[in-house]
């Protein structure tokens, strides 16, 4: 399991366990995290689950061209570190992540 960190926009911050094969998603939108939409249920057709990795345990998955250009229609300003967290699935090599929340998903 990955301790998943999420960082919100207004100071909040929750911690929660993420089992493998989760998405940082997946686990933010069943527990209620405020700050992360997922209006397409991650299938990479909107960009409603934007985040900025801050820091990572591990190797997340790479980002792929879909990926790059599922995020030119976030709401928030886009940088490297920029991810949609439905591609960030959690497998048994990764122990930490930490990441902000934009301001704005839709």
């Amino acid at each position: 399991m990955s301790r998943v960190e999420y960082l919100a926009a207004d100071g909040t911050e929750t911690v929660l366990v993420v089992p493998a094969s989760t998405s940082i998603m997946q686990a933010a939108v069943s527990s209620g995290v405020r700050g992360i939409v997922g209006e397409c249920g991650g299938q990479l057709m909107c960009a409603t689950c934007h985040v900025y990795v801050e820091s990572v345990a591990g190797q997340l998955p790479e980002q792929t061209q879909d990926e790059r250009d599922m995020l030119e229609l976030a709401a928030s300003p886009v940088d490297e570190c920029s991810r949609l967290s439905c591609q960030l699935i959690m497998d048994e090599s990764i122990l930490h992540a930490r990441v902000r929340l934009p301001e704005a998903q839709v």
